[in-house]
């Protein structure tokens, strides 16, 4: 009654969103390991309860560090639980794919990504002010590719995390590093910011495309880097991505047009803003997963209403690749769509068709967010098939 009344206190002074912290060992029972017990799902049903009484716009979000398919259960059937969970498994499969350059895994995975109902859905982040959480990726990636984020963490100057498993064994539960340093190794890419920049936005991208609300931690809408000083200073491993931010040394640098904190606002704020108008980004639409190239992400968006469709590529590679889309795989029943063009909204550019094939070229890093366009008369298109050409 007491959590009650505090949740309650939450909703008085506006909050409609509520975060259950580590809900999973909410309920404590001598003689097992107290993770997903049956009361504890009861209570969560209970909180859901007293909100749609009282504040029906409020939303649960759960937070649960587990392997995906025990993440999930906080939807409970789609109306009585959760209206949002964190999608554990979404930050390791990033790092997994660009560390591999191969979004395989990803695809597959995110291809079953779905909802009980159109009342909840996922709350897509990449990293917190804990770290980077591991364990929903245990039945996802094999050992091997579990090892390699792992050992590319602490490459890139970050901690591991562990704890006790039901084995006995200490196991990794979390990275403790930064985002833009868990995708980036000075040592290995030189002086090219650039490249590191667009890569830090490649992968963010992957959280924006996919069904579900995008949240984004401070310290990665200004690409901090690891704070091993902090760290090791308090002897708190979380503490590498939990840096004091000066607001005037941020604000100095966001003026500066050429800094690495003023190009990462300015290119993600642009593209939140691109997707905030987009109804095919809308929560509740449908996707469709599309495997490429290993080098490509690809998803279809379609809006709720079925009248806008958008097609997400993100090429996760350091190379330039030329995917060929076959129009009617994507399965889009507007004849006048599948013989229509498609117009880049991130960069402006429009995309030909030719034999109801779509080819793309994309360098590295690239991300594309095609959106179909009417085409030109025949004898007044004088376009080069599978050319790009600025939108005046």
């Amino acid at each position: 009654m007491r959590v009650i009344e505090v949740l309650l206190m939450y909703v008085c002074h506006g909050a409609s969103i509520i975060r259950l912290d580590a809900v999973t060992f909410l309920w404590a029972q001598p003689g097992n390991r107290c993770a997903h017990l049956e009361q504890t799902h009861e209570i969560v049903k209970l909180f859901r309860d007293v909100l749609d009484a009282v504040a029906p716009r409020a939303a649960l979000i759960t937070e649960t560090n587990v392997p995906h398919e025990e993440n999930i259960s906080y939807f409970g059937n789609g109306h009585d639980e959760a209206q949002m969970i964190y999608n554990f498994a979404l930050p390791p499969l990033v790092l997994h794919t660009f560390y591999a350059e191969d979004a395989t895994v990803l695809s597959r995975w995110a291809s079953g990504l779905n909802t009980p109902s159109p009342t909840v859905t996922f709350f897509n982040f990449l990293d917190s002010h804990d770290g980077i959480g591991l364990m929903a990726a245990k039945n996802i990636l094999s050992d091997e590719q579990f090892e390699i984020i792992v050992k590319k963490t602490q490459e890139h100057g970050g901690f591991i995390s562990s704890k006790t498993g039901g084995d006995g064994r200490e196991e990794p539960y979390e990275a403790n590093i930064t985002w833009f340093s868990a995708l980036n190794n000075d040592e290995e890419d030189g002086s090219d910011v650039a490249l590191q920049i667009k890569r830090f936005v490649a992968s963010r991208c992957i959280a924006l495309a996919l069904p579900g609300v995008p949240g984004i931690y401070l310290h990665s809408l200004m690409g901090s880097r690891n704070d091993i000083e902090a760290a090791l200073r308090t002897d708190s491993k979380r503490d590498i991505n939990r840096t004091v931010i000066d607001e005037r040394l941020i604000t100095e640098a966001l003026q500066d047009p050429l800094s690495k904190i003023s190009r990462i606002s300015r290119e993600l704020g642009r593209l939140i803003a691109i997707r905030a108008r987009k109804r095919a980004f809308h929560p509740n639409g449908k996707h469709k997963i599309l495997e490429l190239a290993r080098e490509i992400f690809a998803v279809l968006r379609l809006s709720p209403e079925q009248d806008q469709y958008l097609l997400a590529l993100i090429n996760v590679s350091n190379k330039v690749c030329r995917p060929e889309i076959d129009i009617g795989q994507l399965e889009m029943e507007d004849l006048c769509i599948l013989e229509s063009d498609w117009y880049d909204i991130v960069s402006g550019m429009e995309w030909v068709v030719e034999d109801r094939k779509l080819s793309i070229t994309m360098m590295p890093c690239d991300v594309i967010w095609l959106e179909s366009c009417q085409r030109k008369p025949r004898e007044t298109d004088d376009r080069v098939p599978g050319s790009m050409q600025a939108r005046q």
